[in-house]
């Protein structure tokens, strides 16, 4: 079988946009808002390989803060309604846990609170509120944990959702 020049074009164009709309649809997903949202694997971040001695030791240490419990990654919030993040980190000494929204951190205020617990002896929770939210609260939030060993960190994605009655 002999295919032409403008036939080997038209074959390749269609396999390139098939190619485009499988990758499109494997980095994206609908839920059931209707609302257009990426596709998070939940992947474990790639290890360094060739971090240096005092590196390893200072990440690694057995006693270093590390965050042992989290909410989930993303969370789409009601507008007016509550939101609720939390970490809970073990280390010794106990670590504390500090709040960040968009990589600024965070101080308690009338609509945004930050309740901590002390479950044992190296272990403390912290669940941080915003009541009520509003557009501005949408962002990237991280809780820190952290003690003289490591410092140990969690990222939250949060958006707003508009209801329709």
């Amino acid at each position: 079988m002999f295919v032409s020049g403008q036939q080997l074009k038209f074959i390749v164009l269609i396999v390139i946009c098939i190619s485009l709309a499988q990758n499109l649809e494997a980095q994206r997903t609908v839920s059931g808002r209707g609302v257009l949202r990426r596709n998070y694997t939940g992947k474990k971040p790639v290890l360094i390989q060739h971090r240096t001695p005092d590196a390893a030791n200072y990440y690694d240490h057995e006693n270093g803060a590390k965050i042992i419990k989290s909410s989930h990654f993303e969370l789409d919030y009601t507008l007016g309604r509550k939101i609720t993040f939390f970490c809970m980190a073990q280390g010794n000494p106990r670590p504390t846990i500090t709040w960040f929204k968009d990589g600024a951190e965070l101080y308690q205020h009338r609509f945004f609170q930050v309740h901590e617990a002390h479950i044992d002896n190296d272990i403390i929770k912290s669940k941080m509120e915003i009541d009520p939210t509003t557009q501005m609260d949408a962002g990237y939030y991280e809780c820190q944990a952290d003690n003289i060993y490591a410092i140990d960190r969690r990222g939250f994605r949060t958006d707003y959702v508009m209801v329709n009655f």
